[in-house]
């Protein structure tokens, strides 16, 4: 390449990296108003007494089974950091690092990533005297960890099941299965890189990414897959029968995906948009939204309230030792 070639190519990628930020702000933006429109015209629609009747259907032993599982699923995220408590090399106690690892997934359901998963992590642990390095490869682990299950299940769920989608939103049956066997292959192809790549770290952005080894790697992609899945069965368990636990799956993942890249705290209202999209042409609106209240109440706030208390007790704690 010669020099004029190579300043081309950097003014390109430089005008990229300036209008890109933009266009994703303005993409972001227009979902967000979608998302909305649709939310108020359902609000408009709906019968609400019906929903209200709905949720009051729900006997206590299935709300109490929702419990169950909720809490099930937060044990098993606890799990990712004790996991990553090896990986990042600190000897924490292990029941701190369990308290952290709750207080913080369950802000960052409520609260989003910058202020639960990155906030809360960096206080609290610093206040247990982790360095910010290490802080950094626990949450790099933590994340990495919940991404790959999620790959692995939504990728197989693309290539070898149908999933409901609202008119106008198939990608065709070509598309979501190749993109279901691209999504299996990069996290294979993860595993296989932790297992038996002979380099082991590299430095990107100022930080160094160290690869776990490859039994710790099969451990990650087990725990994210088991959390996916308790959530999936605690949504199952609060939807209408006629549901199948694939479909309900695979559109709580793909709801996933958009509240992320929406960065709407706690995925409020775009957790419900996409499964009234998705499935209030085939089953009755005031019974979707009424398991999708449910799941909120008991998948997300519920465990706030004992969060806080966690989190409070974790200052006192640190206080204490100081």
């Amino acid at each position: 390449m010669t020099e004029a070639e190579a300043e081309l190519s950097g003014e390109r990628q430089s005008g990229l990296r300036a209008w890109w930020p933009r266009v994703k702000r303005w993409l972001t933006w227009l979902f967000l108003i979608a998302v909305a429109t649709l939310l108020v015209r359902y609000a408009t629609t709906v019968e609400w007494t019906q929903v209200w009747e709905a949720i009051r259907s729900y006997s206590a032993g299935t709300l109490l089974l929702a419990v169950g599982i909720a809490a099930a699923s937060s044990a098993t995220y606890a799990c990712y950091e004790l996991v990553g408590r090896k990986y990042a090399g600190h000897d924490l106690p292990r029941l701190t690092v369990a308290q952290v690892a709750f207080v913080s997934y369950t802000f960052n359901l409520n609260l989003g990533a910058l202020i639960g998963g990155f906030a809360f992590r960096y206080r609290l642990y610093s206040r247990y005297g982790l360095d910010s390095a290490t802080i950094t490869r626990v949450l790099g682990f933590s994340v990495a960890t919940n991404w790959l299950g999620y790959g692995l299940l939504l990728g197989l769920i693309l290539a070898f099941a149908a999933l409901p989608m609202p008119p106008g939103w198939e990608p065709g049956e070509v598309a979501s299965r190749g993109l279901g066997v691209l999504m299996v292959a990069l996290v294979a192809g993860y595993l296989l890189l932790c297992g038996f790549s002979p380099r082991r770290s590299w430095r990107i952005r100022g930080h160094d990414i160290e690869l776990p080894g490859g039994a710790v790697a099969m451990l990650q992609i087990v725990l994210s897959s088991i959390n996916w899945c308790l959530m999936g069965a605690l949504l199952m368990l609060l939807m209408p029968a006629e549901l199948s636990y694939l479909h309900v799956l695979g559109v709580l993942l793909i709801s996933g995906i958009v509240g992320a890249a929406t960065h709407v705290p706690g995925g409020l209202g775009v957790v419900e948009a996409v499964f009234l999209a998705a499935l209030s042409s085939q089953y009755p609106e005031t019974r979707l939204l009424a398991a999708l209240f449910c799941y909120r109440a008991v998948y997300y706030l519920l465990p706030l309230a004992f969060a806080l208390i966690v989190y409070f007790r974790l200052e006192t704690q640190a206080k204490a030792q100081d």
